[in-house]
């Protein structure tokens, strides 16, 4: 008789302060999984050729239900064991976590493809913005519109 494997858990989605890389990678740990591959995205000091001073992330109420849904999506392709995403909100300061994921899955291929997907996707589906300060004093909004 042939048993289908468990389908990968969500095991982590949040959209608020605290995004940690050793909380979501210890979520996603798991005896099935071969492999656990991340993404951290930190605030760099610069955008299109501007210096950037400091930025603030804000979040439609829906994102954390779009992020699960999403999270949800990714956690059901083959191979997969579990996924844990979270993105900052709040102001960041240059080097803070954005945002954080983590797949674990059977082999590293499928880890690395469900990952950059699932950040992918993130930065384009969820409705979460990102207020950017600039050295000159003046700023901009990104994801808006």
């Amino acid at each position: 008789m042939t048993s289908t494997p468990p389908s990968a858990r969500v095991v982590h989605v949040e959209v608020g302060p605290g995004a940690c890389l050793d909380t979501l990678v210890s979520a996603v740990q798991d005896p099935r999984a071969g492999c656990v591959a991340t993404f951290l995205g930190l605030v760099r000091d610069h955008d299109h050729g501007r210096q950037v001073t400091r930025l603030d992330y804000s979040a439609h109420p829906s994102a954390v239900d779009r992020l699960h849904a999403l999270a949800g999506e990714i956690a059901a392709r083959p191979g997969l064991v579990a996924v844990a995403v979270h993105h900052a909100t709040g102001e960041l300061a240059i080097g803070d976590v954005a945002v954080v994921a983590a797949v674990s899955a059977e082999h590293r291929g499928q880890a690395f493809d469900a990952c950059q997907t699932l950040v992918d996707r993130l930065k384009a589906e969820v409705p979460i913005w990102k207020h950017q300060m600039f050295v000159e004093g003046d700023d901009e909004w990104v994801g808006v519109g």
